[in-house]
């Protein structure tokens, strides 16, 4: 048996559990690793280099009792079955207050499932949202961390140390209880499709309508993250545009076929939002573009069927002008609709969520930093209560500043048969959410009509039926 000395441990060392551990190290705390794949465990040792530091061991024996106590094990493995069988793998070793940490996508249920489970063998166990993928992990990632509020004390220092920093702020934050961190981190991905969703659909747009090359959309998409669009996602663009094919000539990005694939995590936030009844309209579209994009041999058959006019172009200037604020328009949407989720969230499931805090943990690290997010906490500082983001003073007059471009283009979009349903939907959204009155009268009307459901009256109060024939 060896000296309980080591600070962390960490079960699946992939590269993303690989470049946690050595983070941790890099921070002054000792991290062993667990895999059973030994390939795996020795990549640890060597890239880890001192011992003392970091280690690694395929025996689940030898893991946990290198380990100080109470135990602080990470598991960073695929959601699902695996967590539950990794779990039960741990037990027999495990100590009363010991801790583990979920820090994949799991779905919140889960979460709270297992916490239950535990709680009733002495173990406490919570869910951590990581964002940042593979370099977030070895750099600094944003983490959402929830469930056992003492738990989460026991690993507040390190998971400090190791987050990104913004301002010298780490961007890690207690959540909230129960799976308060994998619900956050649930809908931060179900943000992260729609604004992927929107990059490719201006990108799209500015190749038809403007027909811009790739040299040409790197220079737009670089000076756009100078401005009012900085983001990840819109550094990462512009840096792919440019990336040679070192298979054959050109760029790489035309060459990828265009069959984007999902793990889950945005198919999980549109139905949770349909579940609590609250909007999501972009993110929606965007798992179903997705759905939408695996149709390959489908959409080549279709395009032979039905001809498509010829594309009217617009001035490139004039295009990318309105593009940049029509794509600010429509980011601001999307997370106000991930924020109005997570506010309804933080309600029907007690989790006691602080949207200010949410924003400033999501400023870097994550795969959906950007500058915007710094408005968006200062937003719901000033107004706890805030019910959407839309009623923001200080949105307001950025939607009133972009939302002309944004019709103008949906309208040439419609018009030249261009597929922006992301924006679509966006700009539909901001109508529906702003009109004091909705045609949705008629359908209360039918419902009572065929079958009974009854409707509410404007000019008095109760519930009526009518007997329409």
């Amino acid at each position: 048996m060896q000296n309980t000395t080591y600070d962390f441990g960490l079960v699946g060392l992939g590269v993303m559990g690989r470049n946690f551990i050595l983070n941790v190290a890099d921070h002054d705390y000792t991290a062993f690793g667990y895999d059973l794949d030994p390939e795996k465990v020795s990549a640890l040792i060597k890239e880890g280099g001192d011992k003392a530091r970091v280690n690694a061991s395929g025996d689940i024996s030898s893991f946990v009792t290198s380990l100080s106590l109470p135990r602080k094990i990470m598991l960073l493995v695929p959601a699902g079955k695996i967590v539950d069988a990794v779990i039960e793998s741990l037990l027999p070793y495990l100590s009363p207050d010991d801790i583990i940490i979920d820090g994949g996508n799991s779905f919140f249920t889960d979460t709270d499932r297992r916490e239950a489970y535990l709680q009733s063998k002495g173990i406490h166990f919570f869910g951590a949202g990581v964002s940042g993928g593979a370099e977030g992990a070895r750099k600094g990632p944003s983490i959402m961390p929830g469930g056992s509020r003492a738990a989460y004390k026991e690993v507040q220092p390190i998971f400090e140390a190791v987050a990104a920093k913004f301002n010298n702020e780490p961007c890690v934050a207690y959540m909230g209880p129960k799976s308060a961190g994998n619900y956050v981190k649930m809908v931060h991905n179900g943000i992260e499709y729609g604004l992927m969703q929107l990059t490719s659909e201006f990108y799209d747009l500015l190749q038809k309508g403007g027909q811009l090359n790739n040299n040409e959309l790197h220079k737009v998409y670089t000076e756009w993250n100078k401005g009012d669009l900085q983001s990840f996602l819109v550094e990462i663009s512009a840096k792919i545009f440019e990336k040679k094919d070192n298979l054959g000539q050109g760029q790489l990005v035309d060459k990828i076929l265009d069959k984007a694939k999902q793990k889950g995590t945005g198919k999980w936030t549109s139905q949770n939002a349909m579940d609590i009844g609250i909007p999501i309209p972009t993110i929606d579209i965007a798992v179903s573009m997705r759905e939408i994009s695996a149709l390959k041999q489908e959409r080549v058959l279709a395009s032979k069927k039905y001809e498509r006019r010829t594309i009217d172009l617009e001035k490139k200037q004039i295009l990318i002008e309105k593009a940049e604020k029509a794509m600010f328009f429509a980011f601001i949407i999307t997370y106000a609709q991930g924020m109005h989720q997570l506010r309804e969230a933080s309600r029907e499931y007690g989790y006691e969520l602080r949207l200010a805090s949410i924003a400033k943990i999501w400023r870097a690290g994550c795969i959906i930093r950007a500058s915007l997010l710094e408005d968006i906490a200062k937003a719901f500082e000033e107004d706890k209560d805030l019910a959407n983001l839309l009623l923001a003073p200080s949105f307001v007059l950025k939607i009133q500043d972009s939302v002309g471009a944004a019709r103008e283009l949906v309208a040439y979009a419609a018009e030249n048969g261009i597929p922006m349903p992301g924006l679509f939907n966006s700009l539909s959204y901001f109508d529906a959410y702003t009109s004091e009155r909705l045609p949705l009268n008629l359908v209360q009307a039918q419902r009572d009509y065929f079958g009974s459901h009854t409707y509410e009256r404007t000019d008095r109060e109760g519930i009526f039926h009518t007997d329409w024939s």
